[in-house]
């Protein structure tokens, strides 16, 4: 028996991590490949029961984790973009909540013909959308404007509302006394938000004052702030019904938001357990289906499905964003985007076992069609949301773009030959004479520090997709390369390699708090200023079957050094010390060479452009 639980839990975490990976790798929507090898490994091969694995554990556990989920939701909200979407958010969170319960509870008595009781539950669950579906969505298009905050203040923010919306329902149907319905769904409303709202900031209270005190190890830094969580988030509920959602919401919000103490290393590990907890919620949640289930839906459930998709978010988006400000192109992404998650397959679930408690023989229904829409909105949203948001212009094909830390005379030469490439670049620096030159050379170029704390809310970083650290301080570029690592990857943070110390020893860099070395051993900010000062230049060839790798070689010499290749759809490539560039015909190389006798220029460090 042992054994067979053992293999079961490792298979959650291996088809789990292994579909997020696939996912990357392919580009797709990581929860639509979750909730399919959910279904092969439950449903159409019985391979893995969750009911046998975990039994009565199921949905505490489900529980547990959305809570976790969620305070790393909240963990990820900044208080500072609320003055400008205040307005358009708290619509969306009242009036859009409304509308959508409205209407989807509408189509699923008129439509799907469910009891009245089950619609009005089924349309509250289903006005939930999550940080587990709308942030990886925002990631993967990375909109510009106000409207990539409203959907991600907007995702988190509804999740406990939405549950709290299920638990009046629910608790109005069972209470059965129509002239005490308004008075009691309004001590409901009261009471959740006091519990989640005082328990919330005083748990997020509590840590910050125990970490400001330093009577916490930095060791139990983590495993503490967990207890706390997992702790609010029991005695929230234990106070009143699912309003331990809301709770973890608002710690989260407040311990990201003070300025007493850092909380990174929290956010980093919460976002590494988030990763984890949802693979394996999707991977079971989806493997506890029946065959039946998924089999059964029909006509009814696509025009159910138009209703949601076509009629109910356009309705609930566009009278939030009445008077907000937005453009129209704002206002119509926001009205395309609501996936469903997580906590909407684990609020049906729970209720579906509580309705069937109380004689409602549909109740099996509520779960395979929360389902359903979870796996078609991540599907229609997931594949249209990217190429909608680029064709309103509010974001960019591929986020190809480069931003170069240090605008110096060749690190601006770099920048103009990957802009005359085709290549969005930025240019960072504290040198305002740098920025003046940069400008003035036609390149965008920012005044201001990389390390500073709100570097990434001052500029604009749609179509941004790696960072090139280039000033002559080693300790700048590492920090740099830190600080984005976290937008961009640490594949895509690249900083020059460190100077000697002086006395002929090498100071080296641990790799977890630096980029990838840049271009090839031993070229560091020093060796490279001096190539420039000798006279070298920065050249930017187009390579073809007749002029190919091997003759750019024969030309400028061996000691030519490829930069970076900008390829045929547009994808850039860096050189690194571990990856040296293998361009090909079709690609456009940029190169630091000395200047030959056709290509002789009177100045040093220009870029070249080769027809």
């Amino acid at each position: 028996m042992s054994e067979h639980i053992l293999i079961d839990l490792a298979t959650v975490l291996i088809l789990g991590i292994g579909a997020q990976w696939l996912a990357w790798r392919l580009h797709l929507p990581s929860i639509l490949l979750l909730l399919c090898v959910g279904f092969i490994a439950g449903p159409f091969t019985n391979f893995l029961d969750p009911n046998r694995l975990l039994g009565d554990l199921l949905l505490p556990v489900v529980s547990v984790s959305v809570a976790i989920i969620l305070f790393e939701g909240g963990l990820s909200l900044n208080v500072r973009d609320l003055p400008l979407i205040r307005r358009v958010l708290i619509k969306l969170v009242s009036v859009g909540v409304v509308l959508t319960w409205l209407i989807a509870a509408a189509a699923a008595h008129l439509i799907l013909g469910l009891e009245i009781p089950l619609s009005l539950l089924l349309g509250a669950i289903l006005v939930v959308s999550g940080p587990t579906v709308v942030l990886p969505l925002l990631r993967h298009v990375r909109p510009v404007g106000q409207v990539s905050s409203i959907l991600r203040w907007e995702g988190i923010a509804v999740d406990p509302i939405g549950a709290m919306l299920a638990v009046i329902v629910f608790e109005a149907i069972t209470a059965g006394q129509e002239g005490s319905t308004n008075t009691f769904v309004i001590l409901i409303v009261l009471k959740t938000a006091f519990v989640g709202t005082i328990l919330g900031f005083v748990s997020a209270r509590l840590v910050t004052y125990l970490l400001t005190r330093h009577w916490i190890p930095d060791f139990l830094d983590n495993p503490v702030t967990l207890m706390m969580v997992l702790g609010s988030f029991t005695a929230s509920n234990l106070m009143q019904a699912e309003s331990g959602l809301l709770t973890v919401t608002v710690m989260g919000i407040f311990l990201a938001n003070q300025n007493e103490v850092s909380v990174k290393h929290i956010i980093e590990f919460k976002e590494n357990l988030r990763v984890v907890l949802l693979s394996s919620l999707f991977i079971l949640l989806g493997a506890r289906l029946e065959l039946e289930q998924l089999t059964s839906f029909g006509v009814r459930e696509g025009w159910f499905l138009a209703v949601l998709i076509f009629l109910a978010r356009p309705i609930a988006a566009a009278a939030s964003a009445l008077g907000s400000g937005l453009n129209w192109r704002e206002r119509a992404f926001l009205c395309w985007v609501a996936p469903r998650g997580i906590v909407a397959a684990a609020v049906a679930s729970v209720f579906a076992l509580q309705m069937r408690e109380v004689g409602y023989a549909h109740a099996d229904r509520l779960v395979p069609l929360t389902f359903l829409v979870i796996v078609a909105t991540v599907v229609v949203y997931g594949l249209t949301a990217g190429p909608l948001a680029r064709w309103l212009q509010l974001a960019r094909r591929n986020s190809q773009g480069v931003i170069i830390v240090g605008a110096h005379s060749w690190a601006r030469e770099i920048a103009k030959a990957l802009q005359q490439g085709g290549c969005q670049v930025l240019l960072i620096d504290t040198n305002r004479s740098n920025i003046v030159a940069a400008r003035l050379a036609g390149l965008p170029a920012t005044y201001g520090s990389i390390i500073s704390q709100d570097i990434t809310e001052r500029v604009d970083l749609g179509g941004m997709g790696r960072l090139l650290a280039l000033t002559s301080n080693d300790e700048i570029n590492s920090l740099a390369a830190l600080n984005f690592t976290d937008l961009f990857g640490r594949s895509e943070v690249y900083q020059l390699p460190v100077e000697g110390n002086g006395n002929g020893l090498k100071q080296t860099v641990s790799h977890h708090l630096r980029g990838r070395l840049l271009f090839g051993p031993g070229l560091t900010y020093r060796s490279l200023a001096r190539r420039f000062v000798a006279g070298s230049i920065i050249k930017k060839n187009s390579l073809t079957d007749e002029f190919t790798f091997e003759d750019f070689h024969e030309r400028y010499g061996q000691d030519a050094i490829p930069l970076i290749i900008i390829s045929g759809d547009e994808r850039v490539s860096v050189a690194t010390v571990d990856a040296p560039l293998i361009p090909k015909p079709g690609d456009v190389l940029i190169s630091i060479v000395r200047p030959v006798e056709e290509t002789a220029r009177p100045s040093s460090g220009r870029a070249e452009a080769e027809g």
